[in-house]
């Protein structure tokens, strides 16, 4: 556990590494907030400049610093964050608060395909500065198809890399805020909340100018999802650095802005506030912190599918974990799948502008349901129930106004997200269902009441040996049972003959790291079920596993396998594995209601799809054998067949 832990505590390397791998999102907001907010083409004016300014302060600290840095992140689940992970904590309290779970976690993986095209866009569009007509597209699907190739080498590379990247990013947002603040130091009357309230009150605009605010935080949701990759101290000290400088840019776009009042605002003001000789480096620099704004939504969306799987909303997929460090996890599937969504969302919207109408509105939704989670959080934590009530229903109005301003977007682009959630939601919703209606329909077995035919087969030496040691995977998470299918393999289907029968159950732990396991002993030398206890962030590498429980059994003189091997080298002391996995399909001989029949067709459909159980349980191909299964719920009663006579 220490080396899993090292990196979370707080330090100058910790620190960098949180900048490369959480800030990213929130930190590239400054290249398009102020822009949104104005209005491309619009007049700029003073009430619209130091109303959005304040209503931009007052968001970052109430919905990030509040909510988020000072809140949200004490909801660690073993240290690991995201909304699915906040919702482990409260399960167990209401069973409707699966809903906002599913419905939160779905809308931010739709996110997913939104953050890197409009981050990389905006950076990039700052070459038309240089070079109008200058075709921006190619280049933008190269930096984002390049960003999703290096994933497979874990966000620990990435964090190393990234670091001093935004440190450098972060410094320079300050210094271009700073040089037009020192301009305009009035900028700063801002701050002051009642420029807020008036823009709200006397803007015709003021539900638009919402959801342009709104795009400041929209990386919060983010920095929870990725708090397992660096650890609270190191995201709440690293804040207080980034929050002073996105400040100081917003002041400084605000300062700029106000110096050009009357004009219509024709070029970004991000852009605007550089001098014109670090136009190039700073294009470059953004073009790199916007890299790493993608990231922090790449890694958070692995984090949150990690859970999915874990919690059984999603089909095991494989799980890959490139560095020992904690919470570095890359999912091959979801990087396709990401990667061709953003792909697809840049060919079809083609400029930053268009995209911020389908930015946000996601984000929101995930903010509403991660709110409700939490009110729960802390009524299970026995806080005080009147503050409780306070900070609900604070926060439903406050981020329920958000998500009203983000509706108007919902024609000009936020129905790609929503199609893209509602599709991701209606899966997973589904996953649960299918599950459930499988769990109804048990057909397990005792594995004593067929203890005496296992033994016999095992010593028929008429029968071929199929493998010293016979392992079969079962979800019976009784330690005395098993599904009749697994039995029905072994006896009946083609007798398989083994030295030892091995039932495998693995259970995964809210704790990421746990790695243990128990042995039910059945008949000596013959039949056993082992139980794994593993952390949802263990890769499961059962080859290597129940060789390890057989050495400790041999060790233990509580097996003699060895004897009954042909061989006596040291080099295979346990014998051979021989691992059988039975994938199921639904027979015709079910006579189940059409909703249940067309929920299972789906599931078990998907299920072989996605991913191949021999990469999922870390097996080698070479040791493993996969059946197919008529899944039979409930057999058809009556056949209305008669004899001709």
């Amino acid at each position: 556990m220490g080396s899993h832990n090292s990196h979370h505590r707080l330090s100058r390397a910790g620190l960098i590494i949180t900048l490369g791998i959480i800030f990213g999102d929130i930190g590239t907001s400054p290249l398009y907030v102020m822009k949104a907010i104005v209005g491309e083409g619009q007049a700029i004016n003073a009430m619209t400049v130091l109303g959005g300014l304040s209503l931009v302060f007052w968001t970052l600290t109430i919905q990030t610093t509040i909510k988020y840095v000072s809140l949200v992140l004490r909801a660690d689940n073993n240290g690991e964050g995201g909304i699915f992970s906040l919702y482990s904590l409260v399960k167990r309290r209401k069973k409707w608060l699966m809903i906002p779970a599913l419905l939160g976690g779905a809308a931010m993986l739709a996110e997913g395909m939104i953050t890197p095209p409009i981050s990389v866009s905006s950076a990039i569009e700052g070459l038309a500065i240089k070079y109008p007509g200058l075709p921006t597209i190619g280049i933008v699907i190269a930096i984002i198809s390049a960003l999703f190739y290096i994933q497979r080498f874990g966000t620990a590379t990435v964090g190393r890399s990234f670091g001093p990247m935004m440190l450098i990013w972060f410094s320079m947002l300050a210094l271009l805020g700073l040089g037009q603040v020192v301009l305009y130091p009035q900028i700063f009357k801002a701050i002051n909340p009642y420029y807020g309230f008036e823009l709200l009150m006397h803007s015709p605009n003021f539900l638009y100018v919402m959801g342009a605010v709104f795009l400041c935080t929209t990386g919060a949701e983010a920095l929870y999802a990725d708090l397992g990759h660096c650890g609270r101290e190191n995201i709440r000290v690293s804040w207080i650095f980034v929050k002073i400088s996105l400040l100081l840019n917003y002041f400084g776009q605000g300062a700029w802005l106000l110096q050009h009042a009357g004009r219509a605002l024709d070029e970004n003001p991000f852009y605007g506030i550089m001098p014109h000789w670090f136009l190039w480096p700073g294009i470059i620099i953004a073009t790199f912190a916007t890299i790493i704004a993608s990231q922090s939504m790449i890694s958070g969306s692995f984090t949150l599918t990690s859970e999915a799987i874990r919690l059984g909303f999603l089909p095991k997929m494989t799980v890959k974990f490139p560095t020992e460090l904690k919470g570095q996890i890359y999912i091959p599937a979801v990087n396709t799948f990401l990667w061709l969504g953003c792909i697809s969302v840049v060919l079809y919207f083609k400029e930053s502008s268009a995209m911020e109408a389908a930015y946000g509105l996601s984000v929101v939704c995930t903010m509403l349901c991660s709110t409700i989670l939490l009110s729960n959080y802390l009524v299970i934590h026995r806080v005080r129930q009147s503050l409780v009530w306070v900070f609900l229903v604070f926060y439903l109005i406050w981020e329920g106004g958000f998500f009203l301003a983000n509706t108007l977007k919902f024609m000009e682009g936020g129905y790609i997200t929503v199609f893209a959630a509602s599709l991701l939601f209606g899966m997973m919703f589904l996953w649960v269902q299918a599950r459930s209606i499988r769990k109804n329909y048990t057909d397990e077995v005792v594995i004593r009441d067929y203890l005496d035919q296992l033994i016999m087969l095992s010593n028929d030496s008429n029968i071929p040996k199929y493998a010293t040691n016979l392992v079969f995977l079962t979800a019976a998470k009784n330690p005395k049972k098993v599904e009749e299918k697994v039995l029905y393999s072994i006896l009946q289907t083609q007798p398989k003959r083994a030295d030892v029968y091995w039932f495998v159950h693995i259970d995964t732990t809210d704790e990421p790291f746990t790695m243990e396991y128990e042995v039910n002993t059945f008949a000596n030398d013959d039949v056993y079920k082992v139980n794994f206890r593993l952390g949802f962030r263990v890769q499961q590498r059962m080859n290597l596993f129940m060789k390890k429980v057989v050495e400790d059994l041999v060790e233990n003189e509580e097996i003699t396998v060895t004897s009954r091997y042909h061989t006596q080298s040291s080099k295979y002391p346990t014998g051979d594995f021989r691992f059988v996995i039975i994938q199921e399909f639904l027979s015709n001989e079910n006579e189940l209601p059409w909703k249940e029949q067309f929920v299972l067709s789906i599931y078990l459909t998907v299920k072989g799809w996605v991913s191949s159980p021999k990469n999922w349980f870390g097996l080698d191909s070479d040791s493993v054998d996969i059946e197919e299964a008529p899944l039979v719920l409930e057999p058809v009663k009556e056949v209305g067949l008669k004899r001709k006579k």
